[in-house]
């Protein structure tokens, strides 16, 4: 055998060596299934970044992160063993409950609600109550959620409700209109569509309470694997620790790579929006750090939606939470 020939054997041993060994950590890793809310995008950097920084892999994670959309039920999935974890909000596993299913959130990336509502500019609305008279486009799923909220709390009507789309056209068409949005992407989308900043209300900013971008998951995960739910949790907050002060490259990759749309235009303004609104590090997380949650809040939380008729009274919505995994203000995490 010529040199030339050995070493190119070296080289192709070297390599399945190095796969083999690849494959072999990669057994070793705890499988970690995890369902986003929705298509991929920044509000979910933290787990992009986690995983493509190696944060994942690190804490022994083996983590897929499976893309949401219209008409995935993330909760259903969850409760039948097809995702370990998955994305919601507060009222998720508050729902679970209320239907005898063992749903449980963890951790809560986001401490304000993003949502929003939406109206044209120059329409002599300012403040939430300029919208009661308006015709607001709400998404079938949202009238049990905030507009529930926005009924008991802000004496909203269900006259005033249109169907939503997804397909901003007919707002963008009429003035007079307003629509749910969000925070982090209003004034991208939208003002450009409209050719000026469009009004967008944080709903949190007048009082709705619902943790975002939560972990969720079963009592039996839990049970049978709780090292991995808290490495889990951990390295989640360091991904998200690291877009918010460190470079969100990598996960702004994946990210555009997985839904065409989100440009890192988009990413890195959404990752500002965030900034700006304290959505990640606010409220509680500024003592308690990244994923904080508190008893006080899920009370807040359940108080609100119970009296909005959302939930009945006697509820044990203390079982829709643990709070074994987050506030532990890891100033490292930072």
């Amino acid at each position: 055998m010529s040199k030339k020939s050995k070493l190119a054997a070296l080289a192709l041993g070297l390599a399945l060596l190095g796969a083999a060994a690849s494959e072999a950590g990669a057994q070793s890793r705890e499988r970690v299934v995890y369902g986003l809310s929705w298509l991929p995008q920044a509000e979910h950097c933290g787990f992009f970044q986690a995983r493509e920084t190696g944060l994942y892999a690190a804490a022994g994670l083996d983590v897929e992160l499976i893309p949401g959309g219209p008409g995935i039920n993330t909760a259903q999935l969850v409760a039948a063993g097809r995702y370990h974890y998955a994305m919601g909000t507060a009222l998720t596993t508050l729902n679970m409950r209320s239907n005898n299913v063992p749903g449980v959130t963890i951790a809560a990336l986001f401490q304000k609600s993003p949502q929003t509502l939406v109206a044209h500019p120059g329409q002599g609305i300012t403040k939430l109550e300029d919208l009661k008279t308006r015709r607001i486009s709400v998404a079938n799923f949202s009238r049990t959620q905030f507009w529930a909220w926005l009924k008991a709390s802000h004496g909203f009507d269900d006259a005033n409700l249109r169907p939503y789309t997804y397909n901003p056209s007919l707002f963008v068409a009429d003035p007079s209109t307003v629509q749910q949005g969000f925070i982090t992407e209003d004034a991208f989308f939208l003002g450009k569509a409209l050719g000026a900043e469009p009004v967008s209300l944080l709903l949190a900013d007048y009082g709705y309470p619902d943790y975002q971008t939560t972990i969720f998951t079963t009592d039996a995960e839990i049970a049978a694997r709780p090292a991995v739910a808290q490495r889990f949790v951990d390295a989640t907050i360091r991904g998200y620790a690291q877009c918010l002060a460190g470079d969100p490259t990598p996960a702004f990759r994946a990210i555009l790579a997985a839904s065409a749309e989100q440009s890192p235009e988009l990413s890195a303004f959404k990752i500002a929006q965030m900034k700006r609104y304290e959505l990640v590090d606010g409220g509680d997380a500024k003592r308690l750090g990244i994923g904080a949650m508190t008893e006080a809040r899920w009370k807040q939380i359940f108080d609100t939606m119970s009296q909005a008729g959302v939930y009945p009274a006697d509820l044990d919505w203390k079982a829709a939470f643990k709070l074994d995994f987050v506030n532990r203000n890891v100033a490292a995490v930072r």
